[in-house]
């Protein structure tokens, strides 16, 4: 395709994902949809174009402000994804100019919101839990994440996959913490190799595959993922399981159920169960009550530690929005509790960096019942083998975790914090306890 008609291009898709009617990520692939004579490259250049915008917004929209042409068209030349002399040979001497003007301003010289490019209360959030730490955290989000795999055990060890991946072209690292996980550079197209065909492996962000190992399931259980969505963690419980037992996969969406199905094909996996509830007091909800060993709560959130990959997310997630959210994560985590047995455990989850949906949930569940012992995920984590697990818990907030609990009262350890900027996985928080 021609620069200026790419451009053209990159302008109308970003001109859609400002909108915000929907989530970035279906505006692009219904774009492609539209679209079907654009190539692997013209493609890759749109989403990431696209997605770049989104995540230096505040900064490419005051910058923009000088210039000439259509807001779009300048958003859309600031966050271009693709060789600068390509890019030049779709713009005017006015626009060249423009741009090299742009890109001659110091880091130093701009705004707090333009350099950390997030709404102020969420910003005014995280500088609260980070202080000074913020700013590498405000850096790290506006970079794409990493693109993590899952090795499904049950098909072939990590290492074989490694090699079989090397000889196909791509690169790979295994990655710190889990020990199912391979770390790609770039995007390569994963669909067209044997291992992602024959289900040997899944894209799944390391943070995510920890949380699946933190619920240590074991062969001959029974096990509940309770809001599973497209199942990658519940595949991943299903690996550990070596397909035995039972494991119930449980959403409100049969929708995002239907997309674990082709998945759990390919997986080889024989124990899940998928099942759409109307709610988390549903009558299958409530007949598993006391029988369940394991059941995991990956519980419905913010999003906001998945910035890397949703940067569209900060711009329409709203606070109110987010205290709704906690009604019903502490709701569904009561009533999942129930179908724990004696002995069993019981993992909450999110991928929220935002103490309220996180600590303060956790601590409020614990006070609310005292028969669920909580674990200390640390000292967990160290048992199952995970390298520097301290690491992966240290104290998210430099304040108190609730307004009621002193912070001295919580064992460092208690609880999993993830984040980009320490651990190059999305952000994520993990409580676990123990049914007496």
């Amino acid at each position: 395709m021609h620069p200026k008609a790419l451009l053209d291009a990159c302008a109308d898709l970003v001109r859609l994902v400002l909108q915000f009617e929907h989530p970035a990520d279906a505006v692009v692939s219904r774009y492609f949809r539209e679209h079907r004579a654009l190539g692997p490259r013209e493609r890759a250049t749109l989403a990431e174009t696209a997605f770049c915008v989104l995540r230096k917004k505040l900064l490419f929209e005051q910058l923009a402000r000088s210039g000439s042409g259509s807001k779009e068209r300048k958003l859309a030349i600031l966050g271009f994804h693709g060789p600068r002399d390509f890019l030049s040979a779709a713009l005017n001497e006015t626009e060249k100019k423009w741009l090299a003007t742009c890109d001659s301003i110091p880091a130093d010289a701009l705004m707090a919101p333009h350099r950390h490019n997030l709404p102020e209360w969420m910003a005014q959030a995280l500088q609260a839990q980070l202080g000074d730490d913020f700013w590498v955290l405000a850096e790290h989000l506006q970079q794409p994440g990493t693109l993590d795999l899952r090795v499904n055990l049950l098909q072939a060890k990590r290492s074989e996959i490694q090699k079989e991946l090397q000889l196909a072209g791509i690169a790979s690292e295994v990655t710190p913490y889990s020990p199912w996980g391979l770390r790609l550079q770039g995007k390569p197209a994963l669909q067209k190799t044997d291992a992602f065909t024959r289900g040997a492996i899944e894209v799944q962000d390391e943070g995510s595959q920890l949380l699946a190992l933190l619920v240590d399931a074991h062969r001959g259980e029974m096990v509940v993922d309770f809001c599973a969505g497209a199942g990658g963690k519940t595949l991943a419980l299903g690996a550990a399981m070596r397909s035995t037992g039972r494991l119930y996969a449980f959403d409100v969406s049969g929708h995002r159920l239907d997309a674990l199905k082709p998945r759990m094909a390919r997986s080889g996996l024989s124990n899940v169960h998928p099942a759409a509830i109307a709610h988390e007091r549903d009558d299958r909800v409530k007949r598993l009550a006391g029988k369940i060993d394991r059941v995991l709560v990956d519980a419905p959130c913010s999003g906001l530690g998945t910035l890397r990959r949703n940067p569209d997310l900060k711009w329409r997630q709203k606070p109110q929005a987010v205290q709704e959210l906690t009604e019903k994560q502490l709701a569904i985590l009561q009533s999942a509790s129930r179908m724990v047995k004696s002995g069993g455990r019981l993992v909450y989850a999110t991928c929220s960096v935002l103490p309220e949906e996180n600590e303060q949930i956790a601590l409020a569940f614990s006070a609310a019942n005292p028969d669920f012992v909580p674990l200390n995920v640390a000292q967990e984590l160290a048992r199952l083998k995970v390298p520097d697990a301290a690491s992966l818990c240290a104290p998210a907030t430099t304040g108190e975790p609730s307004l009621e609990t002193n912070p001295d009262e919580v064992p460092e350890g208690s609880f999993l914090r993830l984040w980009p900027h320490r651990h190059a996985t999305d952000g994520f928080f993990a409580a676990a306890w123990t049914r007496k």
